[in-house]
């Protein structure tokens, strides 16, 4: 296209002209009267003709050019998603964080942007490899790594240790992931299998097995944060899981029954201590109560040989002054407490031939009317 230069174009004078106007393709009427579009439009069209070769020589560059460089930055706008965190980045060196929506950096290669999902999950396992199903949507176990599950527990066993860690970008600290280390996943796996091997190694196999596994999970975890802090890696550890603590494939048969003696061992004991329990207080009660009879039969024991011997000192005193008469007394009380016991025949050979004396038999008498009692 052609320009005429006595005109200045098709839109007048560029170099002030009959309008008025000065020379720059910009300026405003002066005045308060709001800009014509008109006006503006030829304008524009005058800034263009300073890029454009004069008296129409040669091909036009300036206008294409013009629109490759409008182009050019405007790649530079860049969208972030919610879930995301973008690093702005100017010939590499890193300038500041965006967050989510519309934003803007030099284009390439002047500038880039690296956008982090700061809040999804991540998972690591270690000890063996997870699959994704066949929708993707969640991980299954695969293929064991020996490698990394067997450890040497703090009672020198070995133990088959699978877990997973769940971790996530640190919202917070975004560019140390993104510039600090290398490798971030590589590192958050070798950090999680040296945190593990570090507490399996001071706990005994049967804690592992048993009772410590809620309390290995979160000691794991702390670790692995402190260890990740110090390197600066702006991870963060949401979670450890074990999945599985085991012996050795090969000794496992023959640790379950070490496992199964131990338990009988265990089972034995309580029942041992249960029947001492019930039996040891029964033997000091028995016990107790053998020692209070022998004490009250000692008593007894004394206490009538006390009375005998002062009986018999009393009967001596008395002898002493009156023999005969003590001496008849004694044999008169022994008869008596003879034959009040049993059956008796008086006889007496001045009454009659035989010598018997009838008597009423009190003492039948009193026999037949118990069992007649009874009987009734």
């Amino acid at each position: 296209m052609s320009w005429n230069q006595q005109n200045g174009g098709p839109w007048g004078n560029p170099n002030g002209g009959s309008n008025g106007r000065g020379s720059n393709p910009w300026g405003g009427r002066s005045g308060p009267q709001p800009p014509d579009l008109e006006d503006i439009i030829k304008r524009f069209q005058t800034w263009l003709h300073s890029f454009m070769p004069q008296g129409g020589e040669g091909p036009s560059y300036g206008f294409p050019l013009l629109i490759l460089v409008a182009l050019w930055l405007a790649s530079g706008f860049y969208t972030v998603g919610p879930n995301e965190v973008g690093l702005n980045l100017v010939f590499g060196a890193y300038q500041g964080k965006t967050a989510s929506g519309l934003n803007y950096n030099w284009p390439y290669p002047i500038g880039s942007v690296r956008k982090l999902a700061v809040t999804d999950r991540n998972t690591t396992s270690v000890g063996f490899y997870t699959l994704m199903d066949q929708r993707g949507a969640s991980a299954v176990p695969g293929t064991d790594v020996p490698e990394e599950s067997l450890m040497l527990t703090g009672d020198e066993n070995i133990a088959d240790v699978k877990f997973v860690v769940i971790w996530q970008i640190d919202p917070a600290l975004p560019e140390n992931y993104a510039f600090n280390i290398r490798n971030p996943r590589e590192t958050v796996k070798a950090v999680a299998e040296s945190a593990m091997r570090e507490i399996v190694g001071r706990t005994q196999i049967q804690r592992i097995l048993t009772a410590e596994r809620k309390v290995i999970e979160p000691a794991v975890q702390d670790y692995m944060q402190r260890v990740l802090n110090d390197y600066g890696a702006g991870v963060q550890i949401i979670q450890v899981q074990l999945q599985s603590v085991d012996p050795p494939e090969q000794v496992i048969a023959s640790f379950r029954d070490v496992t199964a003696a131990q338990q009988d061992q265990d089972r034995l004991r309580n029942e041992a201590e249960a029947y001492a329990n019930r039996v040891v207080p029964e033997a000091r009660g028995a016990s107790a109560r053998i020692v209070q009879e022998a004490e009250g039969y000692r008593e007894q024991t004394v206490a009538e040989a006390s009375g005998q011997a002062a009986r018999f000192t009393q009967i001596y005193e008395q002898y002493k002054r009156a023999p005969d008469v003590t001496r008849q007394r004694m044999y008169l009380e022994t008869i008596e407490h003879i034959l009040s016991a049993n059956n008796k025949v008086i006889i007496d050979q001045s009454v009659s031939s035989n010598g018997v004396v009838p008597y009423m038999a009190l003492p039948a008498l009193d026999q037949s009317k118990n069992v007649q009692g009874g009987g009734k």
